[in-house]
């Protein structure tokens, strides 16, 4: 039965109305989504707002040195992953930062390449960090993660470079399967610098933005994870043993 030009309307404008509440469903849906990548991006851009987490600064030396893990960045996903016979990247960079604010003073990174050998069953890491470059084998995924999902006793900055006195922290950015070629390559050449070259200077803007580095690079890593440490004052050197005691001239 054929439908009047009323019911017709009416039928249309009921079309569009349902059409409209849809899309308006669909919007609320991903707004918390966009909302999510905002808020991100802002606690992002400001380091002191980051989650903090516990770190050892040790000094060797006239280097600080920075522990601490961040095992979490390995989900079970990402787990599935390192398990397929793919490479696998994560990458670790920390910011040393004056807890007054201002741009990083020092940076510290490492890179670790991993991938599964499905015929020997084992996992062959490539380790980029101070020092150079190295390779070893984890016969299992918690092998990975004391190579890759840690940084123990990394250089962070020459103790020269920071003040008794003063306060500070460092930002910590990690990423899996993070970032371009080149990228990794930029890193590669930062951290196999001579021992103590870590301090971030006005040629270095590829490092120095923490805003550039932590905020528009969102999305482009399978997984992420930033933090901060606490504040901390530079550790002081141990004191010098006492001079041995002088005899007195025999008679």
């Amino acid at each position: 039965m054929a439908l009047g030009r009323g019911a017709a309307r009416w039928l249309g404008i009921a079309l569009l109305a349902t059409l409209a509440l849809r899309a308006s469903w669909s919007m609320a849906q991903e707004g918390p989504k966009e909302i999510a990548d905002a808020d991100a991006q802002q606690a992002l851009g400001a380091p002191a707002a980051l989650p903090t987490r516990v770190a050892s600064l040790t000094l060797d030396k006239t280097i600080v040195q920075l522990t601490v893990g961040f095992r979490d960045v390995v989900d079970g996903e990402i787990s599935k992953k390192l398990l397929s016979g793919l490479p696998t990247v994560i990458t670790m960079r920390g910011y040393l930062f004056h807890e007054s604010g201002g741009n990083p003073v020092a940076l510290a990174a490492k890179s670790c390449r991993i991938v599964y050998d499905l015929w020997d069953e084992v996992f062959r890491i490539q380790l980029i960090q101070a020092g150079g470059q190295s390779s070893t084998v984890a016969i299992n995924v918690e092998g990975v993660l004391r190579n890759c999902a840690e940084a123990r006793r990394l250089p962070l900055v020459e103790r020269s470079l920071v003040r008794d006195g003063s306060r500070y922290f460092v930002a910590v950015l990690v990423e899996v399967n993070p970032m371009s070629a080149e990228m990794l390559d930029r890193i590669k050449r930062w951290v196999t610098r001579p021992p103590g070259s870590t301090a971030i200077g006005p040629g270095d803007s590829l490092f120095g933005s923490f805003v550039g580095l932590f905020v528009t690079r969102i999305g482009n890593a399978d997984r992420r994870l930033a933090f901060r440490t606490q504040p901390f004052l530079p550790p002081v050197p141990p004191p010098s043993p006492p001079p041995p005691p002088q005899r007195s001239p025999g008679r």
